[in-house]
């Protein structure tokens, strides 16, 4: 891996990527955005953003620790080259500020069961929580906090009449990372709220990255 640099770069940088090759198509929060370089060539981006849910923030570690706790949102790469995801991964974290929270995702639906994170040593805490999120005829491409955030159903029928409808949330595996130093860690790990668990396995998909991006140069 020693002709690849992982740097920081503006959450601009990486839009293209997130709309064009990555599988659900938007744009997340983002609060730290990382390119993945081999000879001056972007070749894939990982973004950390705060999570819309107020629940997640604190049923991590507490509310104590909710202001820094991130979600691994985005992980984006142009080539699958054997542990390639996990090497960018743990760079990413050595320019994350310490103490920091990471949790990330696996989406069941999509057959993935997180197997970059198991490299890296994450925790797995099981699946996310059964759940029917609202959806509104028209803006399906939006994740429904954009128009539902604050709302209560009853206020979303009045809002959106016969447009609104739900849909069972798929089911995610949800895993969990520390980033500081050893006595840091300890002390996360000490007030974590959820169940460890043993590492899901079985046979993963991959989603089509094909489509073509312009890949920005960053010079040295």
């Amino acid at each position: 891996m020693n002709d690849y640099i992982v740097t920081k770069i503006p959450s601009r940088e990486v839009y293209p990527w997130l709309l064009g090759k990555h599988y659900l198509k938007r744009i997340p929060s983002i609060s730290h955005a990382f390119g993945l370089y081999k000879n001056n060539e972007l070749m894939g981006v990982c973004t950390f953003g705060t999570p819309s849910s107020s629940t997640l923030l604190f049923g991590v570690c507490g509310k104590e620790y909710a202001s820094i706790v991130l979600e691994l949102n985005r992980l984006v790469l142009e080539e699958n080259k054997k542990n390639l995801a996990s090497f960018f991964i743990a760079k990413c974290f050595k320019l994350i500020p310490a103490p920091s929270i990471i949790v990330s995702y696996a989406d069941s639906k999509q057959g993935h069961h997180g197997y970059i994170y198991q490299a890296c040593s994450f925790f797995y805490t099981g699946l996310s929580t059964a759940f029917l999120d609202p959806k509104v005829i028209g803006m399906e491409n939006k994740h429904h906090s954009t128009y539902a955030h604050g709302l209560t159903n009853e206020e979303l029928k009045n809002k959106f009449g016969d447009r609104l409808y739900f849909e069972e949330r798929a089911r995610k595996h949800r895993y969990i990372y520390f980033i500081g130093n050893k006595k840091e860690k300890e002390k996360l790990l000490k007030n974590l709220k959820y169940k460890i668990f043993p590492y899901p396995k079985g046979d993963n998909k991959n989603y089509d990255s094909s489509q073509n991006v312009t890949k920005q140069f960053n010079l040295f």
